[in-house]
C-alpha cells in the first residue's frame, strides 16, 4: 500500500488565482470572437451565394468534399474514444477490482477481529466490573465500607 502522507500540494497563492483566472478570460474571448467570426462568415457565404450568376454547384461539391473529411475525422475521434473506453475498462477491471477485494477482505478481517476483542476482552471486563459494582454496594449496605 503506498504512503501518500510525505506529498505536498503546493499552497494556492492569489497570483495563481489571479493568473488562472486571466488565462479563463482569455480563452472564453477567444471563443467568443472565433464564434462571431465564423457567423459572419456564414452570412457571407449566404449572401454570395444568393447572388445571381455565383458557381453554386462548385460550392455544392466543394461543401460535399469538406463534409466527408469531418467525417472521416469524426470517424477517428470516434474510434480513439472507443480505445480509450476499452483502456479504461481495463483498468477497472486490473486494477481497481482487485483493490476492492483487498479492502473487503480487510474489513472482514477487522470484523472477525472486533468480534474476537468484544467476546474475550471487553464482555469480561464488564462483567467484572458490574460484579465489582455489585460487591462495593453490598459492601455500602452492610456497612463494612463506607463511602
Amino acid at each position: 500500500m503506498a504512503d501518500y502522507s510525505n506529498e505536498t500540494t503546493p499552497p494556492v497563492t492569489a497570483e495563481s488565482e489571479a493568473e488562472a483566472l486571466r488565462q479563463q478570460r482569455r480563452i472564453v474571448i477567444t471563443v467568443a470572437i472565433a464564434g462571431v467570426i465564423f457567423i459572419t462568415l456564414i452570412v457571407l457565404a449566404v449572401i454570395f451565394l444568393l447572388r445571381p450568376g455565383t458557381p453554386t454547384e462548385t460550392i455544392r461539391d466543394i461543401f460535399i468534399i469538406f463534409v466527408a473529411l469531418e467525417s472521416l475525422v469524426i470517424g477517428a475521434a470516434l474510434i480513439i474514444l472507443i480505445i480509450q473506453i476499452a483502456s479504461l475498462i481495463n483498468l477497472l477491471q486490473n486494477e481497481v477490482r482487485p483493490i476492492l477485494s483487498a479492502t473487503n477482505e480487510t474489513v472482514n478481517t477487522l470484523r472477525g477481529t472486533t468480534e474476537f476483542l468484544s467476546e474475550n476482552v471487553v464482555e469480561p471486563v464488564i462483567k467484572l466490573n458490574s460484579y465489582l459494582a455489585g460487591l462495593q454496594k453490598l459492601l455500602n449496605l452492610v456497612g463494612l465500607k463506607k463511602r
